[in-house]
């Protein structure tokens, strides 16, 4: 996504698409969580979430802000049944929004977090086709890698629909990558089997093939719908493909990691409450 002016002109748009984008941009900006966007947008309006996400986004990037790849979200059926939708979405990742792994996240940086494990992909090749296939995308990608998602929702009390989290850029948060790559010569990904732990507690676990019926159909068709958009997928993009089991909360001083196989581990922490490092 090309840079844009420090101006970002919204004249163009519905008066409703700027006041649920204003109203998103003030929760992150002020550490306040704002009411459902839904209300101010027609529900269902899927379109509609898509500019107020867009819009976001170039505000974002005109403050120098730098988006690396994409975000699959609302692929396990798991995640889609504790939000109450029915289909995936997708947003914008941003080179800030990393945390090393095995790092840790300071107190206030989120307004909701929870966690939940997947599959990354890093891309050395574009995916330009409106109908991509799984070949297409074996060329396309260089490596996958074991992450973790820390999502956050801007909205109050996660009281979502899928307008509100589209709007929301996907209720990204932040994310972690493991630091081994691997192959996807060396992978079946859909037999992957993922299993993270809350302070050395399993509360999450599922397969490849919770994720959209396997991570690789997940970034088939974030491809496709992404080329269909005009904004393509390219190489160097990060991909992260969406949930294999359900989101758990975060709390401060919460440490998780998460395992799967053929991939590795992956793990941060939470710092305590009052520690603002």
């Amino acid at each position: 996504m090309p840079n844009v002016p420090d101006h970002v002109p919204t004249d163009f748009l519905p008066g409703a698409v700027v006041k649920a984008a204003d109203a998103l941009a003030g929760a992150a900006r002020d550490g306040i969580a704002c009411a459902p966007v839904r209300t101010l947008l027609d529900d269902g309006d899927i379109e509609a979430a898509y500019e107020v996400q867009r819009l976001n986004l170039r505000r974002e990037q005109a403050t120098g802000r730098r988006i690396v790849g994409r975000k699959i979200g609302l692929t396990s059926p798991a995640v889609q049944r504790q939000l109450g939708v029915d289909q995936p979405d997708f947003g914008a990742l941003f080179a800030d929004a990393a945390v090393p792994e095995g790092g840790e996240v300071p107190t206030g940086r989120l307004l909701q977090p929870k966690v939940e494990a997947e599959v990354a992909l890093v891309l050395g090749g574009d995916l330009p086709h409106r109908h991509c296939t799984v070949v297409d995308l074996l060329r396309a990608t260089d490596f996958a890698l074991p992450a973790l998602e820390i999502v956050d929702s801007r909205v109050r009390g996660w009281d979502i629909s899928i307008v509100d989290t589209v709007a929301d850029n996907a209720s990204c948060g932040l994310y972690v990558l493991g630091a081994s790559p691997v192959p996807l010569s060396e992978l079946n990904l859909r037999s992957v089997q993922m299993t993270m732990t809350r302070n050395d507690e399993v509360v999450s676990e599922g397969t490849g093939a919770d994720c959209l019926g396997g991570p690789l159909n997940a970034a088939v068709w974030l491809a496709s719908v992404l080329a269909e958009r005009g904004d393509p997928l390219r190489a160097g993009d990060l991909v992260l493909t969406g949930a294999l089991g359900p989101m758990v909360p975060a709390v401060p001083g919460d440490a998780f990691h998460a395992r799967i196989s053929l991939l590795g581990t992956v793990g941060v922490g939470f710092a305590a409450e009052g520690d603002h490092r």
